[in-house]
């Protein structure tokens, strides 16, 4: 007659389908999972606070540091060039001879042209 079920296959096909269920669910809970974890590692690696940026400011950090060793060196040796023109005469006559031409008696300064900047030729246009 009719296509009626019996409770015994009834409780087959509602076992099948639970376990259909269960797996698709489990599935889709592991492709979350995954999707969250790819999500995580983006950012721990170029977020905000990634390590693509931190090493970037250590980088920074470093070329920085080097600046400031370099800066100190020349503040030394300029602060010892304050020095030695306060309280050295030699270092005052070398100056002085150097930058404003003082000669000693009887001593001759010869003095060279300086190079002309851009001695480049500029011809002017006839109107």
């Amino acid at each position: 007659m009719g296509s009626r079920l019996t409770l015994d296959q009834l409780k087959a096909m509602l076992e099948v389908a639970s376990r259909t269920l269960f797996q698709w669910r489990r599935k889709g809970a592991t492709f979350a999972l995954c999707l969250i974890a790819v999500w995580v590692a983006y950012h721990v690696v170029f977020g905000a606070n990634g390590t693509m940026v931190y090493s970037h400011k250590l980088a920074e950090h470093r070329a920085l540091d080097k600046e400031i060793i370099e800066l100190q060196e020349e503040n030394e040796r300029l602060a010892h060039q304050v020095d030695a023109l306060r309280n050295d005469p030699k270092t005052i006559e070398k100056e002085a001879r150097e930058q404003l031409r003082y000669a000693r008696p009887g001593e001759v300064i010869y003095t060279l042209p300086q190079p002309r900047q851009g001695s480049s030729t500029i011809t002017a246009e006839k109107r």
